[in-house]
């Protein structure tokens, strides 16, 4: 059983085979999927996305890395789109340091703000993008004590994903968590409780060993779930159980 907390099939990789992968997902034991928007393109068609497939739930927002473009213009259409009921995360939001060819990052950090004013607005969670970022996202993340949600992709350190936690985060592992150079992130998992846990692909990046390389999709997250019931002496089950209930209860989904 799985839900994978943060996908991409909006992607232009999935542009060959976007139907047949999605209505593949149910045979592999895949019973949701959070499809996040990167771009206004991408929120757009995450939610067609989920308006399509009943499996699928949509998060709406504008990636870092396009933070230049987020204006009360690009605000407006994002509640608009909000208003769908499919609609159960502001995201993907946050900071990425890690390219220099990003917006500046000042520019970045008004960006996010304002997307985080609109999920308070709307009392929905977010989706956080984290990449060398740490201290100025957790100093905004303390700025809307009222928001949750959940870091992607967590990259940090223990200490970091502690200060997270605090704050009523959850904890979204990757398929980097399979990487034999992994420690950090398994020190992470170990201390992580269960009620926290999240597991993502990221697809169609990230794709988890032994499919490192190749294009990813959410039935891989079985190796995630392998990796991270290894890491904290749990059962696959129990990983599978815990990560599904955390997902739904912060995405309110009660079916």
């Amino acid at each position: 059983m799985i839900f994978d907390s943060h996908a991409h099939y909006d992607d232009e990789a999935f542009n060959e085979d976007r139907e047949k992968v999605i209505n593949g997902l149910k045979d592999k034991q895949v019973i949701g999927v959070l499809n996040c928007g990167s771009t206004l393109e991408g929120a757009r068609m995450s939610v067609e996305l989920s308006s399509k497939y009943d499996f699928i739930y949509s998060a709406v927002g504008v990636h870092p890395e396009y933070a230049d473009i987020v204006n009360q213009e690009t605000i407006d259409e994002l509640k608009s789109l909000a208003n769908n009921l499919k609609v159960r995360a502001i995201g993907e939001i946050g900071l990425d340091y890690y390219h220099e060819e990003n917006p500046h990052r000042d520019t970045q950090m008004a960006a996010f703000r304002l997307q985080m004013e609109l999920a308070q607005e709307l009392k929905l969670p977010v989706v956080i993008h984290d990449r060398d970022a740490h201290k100025d996202t957790l100093d905004i993340l303390k700025e809307f004590p009222q928001v949750i949600g959940t870091v992607h992709c967590f990259s940090g350190s223990v200490e970091f994903a502690r200060e997270c936690l605090k704050l009523g985060y959850y904890i979204g592992f990757t398929g980097v968590i399979t990487f034999k150079n992994a420690k950090k992130t398994s020190e992470v998992a170990k201390v992580v409780p269960m009620d926290r846990i999240l597991v993502e692909t990221d697809c169609p990046y990230m794709a988890p060993e032994p499919n490192r390389g190749k294009r990813n999709q959410s039935d891989y997250i079985k190796y995630i779930i392998e990796k991270i019931a290894e890491v904290k002496c749990k059962t696959i089950e129990e990983i599978e159980d815990a990560t599904t209930f955390n997902i739904k209860h912060l995405l309110k989904i009660n079916k």
